[in-house]
């Protein structure tokens, strides 16, 4: 008869110890400015929204799936501070931080154009780098001392997405169909792929 209780706990404790969720890994997502800080303006187009607007096809394409949830640090027009920011990121000890900027020059019009990315002074950052190099057109991978890059403890990466005084970039960065592939990109960074 005692192994009937011992057999019943051990039955329970298999099924129930199967459907426990395993912690959850976050992606933190970063949309730069934001509120009274617009970034980067040309006419009508301005950082703010187009880096806003991204992180939340990111958050969309990344739906629901039990290996890692997509975190934004502003999910309307607002401003956090530099230091909310890493505070709030530090906070939730994410896998790695994306910090989403669109780029500019002094001239009205540049021939600039494509990606650059600023990167930590940790192995991990340039790893995470690397994979941004294999899906985006890179101009150039670059250390910086730039808050968000220094203050922020987990593998950590700002990509200026493009230019919004070149014609090209412009265009794909505030249209839906290039919002859409940057931010599905990014999904298969994060997934691996």
């Amino acid at each position: 008869m005692k192994g009937i209780p011992l057999l019943a706990l051990s039955i329970f404790s298999t099924v129930f110890l199967s459907f426990t969720p395993l912690s959850k890994k976050y992606i933190v997502i970063d949309a730069g400015h934001g509120g009274d800080d617009y970034g980067a303006v040309y006419g009508s187009f301005n950082e703010k929204d187009i880096t806003l607007s991204i992180a939340k096809e990111i958050q969309k394409l990344s739906g629901k799936q039990e290996l890692y949830e997509v975190i934004l640090v502003r999910d309307e027009d607002t401003y956090p501070s530099l230091s909310e920011r890493t505070d709030q990121i530090n906070k939730l000890n994410p896998e790695m931080v994306f910090s989403l900027h669109v780029n500019t020059s002094s001239q009205k019009e540049t021939s600039k154009h494509g990606t650059e990315i600023y990167v930590q002074n940790a192995e991990d950052s340039k790893k995470l780098a690397g994979k941004i190099y294999k899906k985006f057109d890179v101009r150039k991978i670059e250390e910086r001392n730039l808050h968000i890059l220094r203050e922020t403890k987990a593998p950590t990466v700002l990509v200026e997405l493009g230019f919004i005084n070149n014609s090209t970039d412009r265009n794909y960065v505030t249209s839906e169909k290039g919002q859409k592939e940057i931010a599905q990109k990014f999904v298969d960074i994060i997934n691996g792929n």
